[in-house]
């Protein structure tokens, strides 16, 4: 078979790339930043800023109380998942003050990540609550912090009372390849939950 030359280019590559946008959520203090941080392959974007007196009275900081910084905005990075797919990672801030934000980053969203802290369960309820009601796909991945008592998946399912299906799983936030396969579960997941309501659509 004769050779043939293809007038494809690096820029017609590039327009064939898909990038994906995922949200990465939570309460304060949960590792979100670090997440972001870990298994971005661009340098992140972040909006951190020093913990102030006056934020004391706002921000419930029990539990964290070594955290000095917070997201006043968001955080931004980017991960090749496989060849012509890339994420866009936009974390979201955590402290009540900053949720007017939430709307403008969601949109467009294909699913977003909850991050837990079994320590703090409670803290994650709004952003399970949040993407529930906007029909977001979200897979809940619970940070295992040193020190702090270790759950089963069904466990943490039923604490936050999820919807039967929604993903749970484990991870480090410091580690790339344990953030990675918490975002390739996001994107499976997405990916069915769009495929079945499509279905639904012209059904």
């Amino acid at each position: 078979m004769a050779y043939e030359p293809s007038d494809r280019t690096d820029a017609d590559d590039d327009a064939d790339a898909l990038a994906l946008k995922i949200l990465v959520a939570g309460g304060f203090g949960v590792g979100k930043t670090t997440l972001v941080g870990s298994v971005s392959e661009i340098r992140p974007l972040r909006t951190e800023e020093t913990l102030s007196r006056a934020g004391e009275l706002v921000d419930d900081t029990g539990g964290v109380d070594r955290k000095t910084t917070t997201t006043v905005a968001m955080d931004f990075g980017r991960i090749t998942i496989r060849a012509g797919l890339s994420l866009y990672l936009f974390g979201t801030p955590g402290q009540d003050r900053f949720w007017f934000l939430w709307d403008e980053l969601s949109q467009g969203a294909l699913g977003a990540v909850v991050l837990a802290d079994t320590r703090r369960l409670e803290d994650c309820f709004p952003a399970v609550d949040y993407f529930e009601h906007r029909k977001i796909p979200f897979v809940v991945a619970v940070n295992c912090f040193e020190g702090a008592r270790s759950y089963q998946e069904q466990e943490v399912s039923r604490a936050l009372d999820l919807d039967q299906g929604t993903p749970v799983v484990l991870c480090d936030a410091r580690d790339r390849a344990s953030g990675k396969e918490v975002l390739v579960r996001v994107v499976e997941y997405a990916g069915r939950m769009h495929t079945a309501r499509h279905l639904d659509t012209v059904g």
